[in-house]
């Protein structure tokens, strides 16, 4: 009984190897090209963009960090899917054709600690604002909106 169990597991490994090996051969979520920065904001001051490029560049900017495991799929799946669509609803590097419907939208987010995401904050400890960062970073941010 217990060999057959064993069997099973090493089949079932092997199959997971096989398979997430295959993965690597599907092209999504690899194009790791930066675009080009077209127009950044009129930054209120330069704390707010040093706070921003902190906690929020990597998915909201042309100015992203591809790490190594950007590359692994299904990783680099989900972490090119959540830049594309950071990008899109928000990007610090084409300022002149943001989206955004609602200065408080941003506000909200931070403070309900929806921004950053937690899957972004496990791994990138850099990206954890204190409460006052935090407040630094909303009150920034609203500044520069309203300009």
């Amino acid at each position: 009984m217990l060999n057959r169990s064993n069997k099973i597991i090493s089949i079932s490994i092997i199959f997971v190897i096989i398979l997430l090996s295959l993965f690597q051969f599907i092209s999504y979520g690899k194009d790791h090209n930066n675009p080009t920065i077209i127009s950044e904001p009129n930054w209120d001051s330069q704390q707010t963009r040093v706070l921003a490029k902190r906690a929020c560049f990597d998915c909201h900017s042309n100015e992203t960090i591809w790490p190594w495991y950007s590359n692994v799929a299904p990783i680099s799946w989900l972490i090119y899917r959540d830049v594309a669509a950071g990008r899109r609803r928000l990007d610090f590097s084409d300022w002149k054709n943001i989206r955004l419907r609602e200065p408080g939208e941003i506000a909200s987010a931070i403070t309900e600690g929806e921004m950053p995401p937690l899957q972004y904050l496990l791994i990138h400890r850099t990206a954890r604002l204190s409460t006052t960062e935090k407040t630094l970073l909303i009150n920034g941010l609203l500044k520069t909106l309203s300009q």
